[in-house]
């Protein structure tokens, strides 16, 4: 079994659900990157997704398109973020992290080298946000040669047919983006959300993580009930943001704001 495996196999015995950061690597400055890693362990993260900084995240809005603007200020690259990895696996052998971001980095490095770079790092997964599942079996087989787990994105649109082909390809988890639109868009609906996961569920038995208009306690709470995983970004990027002039204080911070989300998952139980 894979780390990713392992996780939603443990939280499943015990009726848990994941809590699943996302933060940009190199954001707010490279430095800061791996103990802003252990500062979401240390605030009850069981997976962590590390994005990698890129010119045009067509997927984002403008809390993380800034996110990247800051970090690509300081030239954080691919080989970079992975070197992170690296680093955060020299104290920490147990947590998954998956890279997200976009193909033109991988592409411009080569796969074969990036899978087997992010393999030796300690990179469990990754989601490519703009590899569509028709273009997936060009690369599936190297990246699962390499013990990479590839997730793929579904969203309120997708079709019954499409969500089967995904769910054909995926393996690690599936990620439901619950809104239309960019990353730290509005408000979540819940009963539209539960609805669509009962749908994908007849498809695959991979679990199943939310993001999107995630913000706090009660919005992790919410999806909590209804989903495998709860994702949140914009709402720590935006903390980052705010304090990317004391950065000092961001793992503390960080740590603090993802405990509030942890006590609500956990308090599901």
């Amino acid at each position: 079994m894979s780390r990713i495996q392992d996780v939603f196999a443990a939280l499943q015995a015990r009726g848990g659900k994941a809590l699943i950061p996302y933060i940009t690597a190199g954001d707010p400055a490279p430095q800061y990157t791996v103990g802003l890693m252990h500062a979401l362990v240390a605030g009850g993260a069981d997976i962590i997704e590390l994005g990698v900084p890129f010119s045009d995240p067509m997927a984002d809005g403008p809390t993380i398109q800034l996110a990247c603007e800051r970090a690509l200020v300081h030239n954080t690259s691919l080989w970079q973020v992975i070197d992170f990895v690296a680093e955060f696996r020299k104290t920490n052998t147990t947590t998954p992290i998956v890279l997200m971001g976009y193909l033109n980095p991988i592409e411009a490095r080569g796969l074969e080298s990036f899978a087997a770079k992010a393999q030796a790092a300690g990179v469990d997964g990754v989601l490519i946000v703009d590899l569509s599942v028709e273009e997936a079996p060009a690369m599936l087989p190297t990246l699962r040669a390499h013990g990479l787990d590839c997730i793929f994105l579904l969203a309120p649109t997708s079709s019954a047919d499409r969500v089967a082909a995904v769910a054909r390809e995926a393996s690690g988890y599936l990620y439901y983006v619950s809104l239309k639109g960019v990353t730290g868009a509005a408000t979540l609906d819940i009963a539209s959300v539960t609805e669509k996961l009962t749908q994908i569920r007849q498809h695959t038995k991979l679990p199943i993580a939310v993001g999107f208009g995630i913000r706090d306690a009660q919005s992790a709470a919410n999806v909590g009930r209804v989903a495998d995983g709860v994702i949140v970004g914009s709402a720590l990027v935006q903390q980052i943001e705010q304090n990317q002039l004391a950065p000092e204080r961001l793992p503390a911070l960080l740590t603090d704001q993802l405990a509030a989300m942890r006590g609500a998952l956990n308090a599901l139980k």
